[in-house]
């Protein structure tokens, strides 16, 4: 009993002992970690402000800097891991073997796909800050372009789309130099004066003052029939603001168009 007892107060002071040699370890381990994120945080909000000045897209200037807080991170954790004596498993990240490794891999293999289409995205730029966009049926105003994911924002919901899904998906992108094309299609009664209706939904056009006439080409069109119903298809430019999705424009212009058709005798139908 005695030997035993002497056995676990020796095993006991060896642990005391290797918790007391690798604590100072672990502080200043913890300490670089902090500073890393703290001059990683500094640096990208640096970067962010210089970048935006000399570069014409904001939406690169943000990812570029939030790569550089990226890099700039994990350049902290391979610091910290050689602190505390860990070399060997930032070792396996860097070559990528082991199973550890290919665990770890695995489990970020989304998040690696995302920040890859993010950096697609970001060089290929299929669209900027404030543009209209839809994919996969999810449709918003550009916010902003992170490493993992698109933030956009539809009837004040802050939407946030993985990069991979815009990348692997049908991207539409509504904007031209900010402007947005709204359309939408009206059904006339069979027989009714086609050119009039065309003529005065024109005529509504003209006299809204949200709608763009310069530059750009606002169309009225018979675009087809369904079922008895031929389709009256409206096409024209608004400017993008931050407003964009309360569907004010959108609204007035139809409002305007049912008022002056049910005015001269045209009746709407649904099909």
């Amino acid at each position: 009993m005695q030997e035993f007892i002497n056995d676990l107060l020796k095993n006991l002071e060896s642990y005391y002992n290797k918790i007391v040699d690798v604590t100072p370890k672990l502080l200043l381990a913890l300490i670089v970690i902090v500073l890393a994120w703290m001059i990683a945080a500094r640096v990208k909000m640096f970067a962010d402000v210089r970048l935006k000045k000399r570069m014409h897209d904001a939406l690169l200037a943000t990812f570029i800097a939030n790569l550089l807080k990226a890099v700039l991170i994990i350049i902290g954790f391979f610091i910290m891991f050689r602190i505390v004596g860990l070399t060997s498993i930032a070792s396996s990240i860097l070559a990528g073997a082991g199973i550890s490794a290919f665990i770890i891999g695995f489990a970020l293999k989304d998040i690696g796909e995302n920040f890859l289409a993010g950096i697609l995205l970001a060089f290929k730029r299929p669209f900027s800050v404030g543009d209209i966009i839809e994919s996969t049926g999810v449709k918003g105003k550009v916010i902003a372009l992170n490493l993992r994911d698109t933030q956009i924002k539809s009837d004040g919901k802050d939407i946030y789309i993985p990069n991979a899904v815009l990348i692997k998906n049908t991207l539409i992108n509504y904007n031209r130099g900010g402007f947005l094309l709204q359309d939408f299609t009206v059904g006339l009664e069979y027989g009714s004066d086609y050119n009039k209706a065309i003529a005065l939904v024109k005529s509504v056009l003209e006299a809204e003052n949200d709608i763009v006439k310069e530059g750009f080409k606002n169309v009225v069109v018979i675009s087809g029939i369904v079922g008895a119903a031929p389709q009256l298809n409206v096409r024209y430019w608004v400017k993008t603001d931050s407003m964009f999705s309360d569907g004010r424009i959108r609204s007035e212009v139809l409002i305007a168009i049912f008022t002056i058709l049910k005015e001269n005798g045209f009746v709407i139908k649904k099909e």
